[in-house]
């Protein structure tokens, strides 16, 4: 475990995406230096007893506050970060609240998608139909966000930034052979900016 003792804990590992988003945005908000990192490993079929005591539905990412009180999910987690550094990852009120939480529900969902089809083309047997109805979803998705490329990239950094931009990074990860780039520019572009932003390079994606 990294971190001081007081400090909020946070089951992590540096493969899970969700993780990722959490950290990114404790970077945006200046508190990364408050979150101590326990080094948690899950799995589908071997449950983890460390993790199931903190949260029994034994998924990271989990934060343990100084006190003691726990908190689960991932957007849970982000949305309490953003209130204790009063940030603007999640505007308050308006079209730009609506926004930012589409944007966020999008990139969560497409993370949540991207990960079944892994354990999908991972089995002794895919399923082709399942296979094909992944590969359709995901086009539609990035058609989505190649023409709202340039609103993201006018728009002010919300958690909807962070959430798609780690779908995009998971996609660099796990599927590089699907070269999503290719006839989309402008998410592209969008892309190369957020890589590039502190807060992202500070939590880059990793394989252990």
């Amino acid at each position: 475990m990294s971190g001081q003792p007081g400090q909020m804990r946070l089951h992590w590992s540096p493969r899970s995406p969700f993780v990722r988003k959490v950290m990114i945005a404790a970077h945006e908000l200046g508190l990364a230096d408050r979150i101590g990192t326990v080094r948690t490993r899950v799995s589908m079929t071997e449950p983890n007893d460390e993790i199931l005591a903190d949260n029994p539905i034994g998924k990271i990412p989990t934060l343990v506050l100084a006190d003691g009180t726990v908190l689960y999910d991932s957007g849970v987690i982000c949305e309490y970060l953003d209130a204790l550094a009063g940030g603007t990852l999640f505007p308050r009120e308006g079209p730009a609240r609506w926004t930012a939480l589409r944007r966020h529900a999008l990139g969560t969902g497409f993370l949540d998608m991207l990960i079944l089809w892994r354990y999908e083309r991972a089995r002794a047997a895919p399923h082709p139909g399942v296979l094909e109805g992944f590969e359709g979803k995901a086009a539609a998705t990035l058609a989505a966000l190649e023409t709202e490329a340039p609103a993201l990239g006018h728009d002010g950094f919300t958690i909807g930034h962070v959430a798609l931009g780690c779908a995009l990074g998971y996609l660099d990860f796990r599927f590089a052979e699907l070269g999503w780039r290719d006839g989309r520019p402008a998410l592209a572009a969008w892309a190369e900016g957020f890589a590039a932003r502190p807060s992202v390079r500070a939590v880059p994606v990793m394989d252990d």
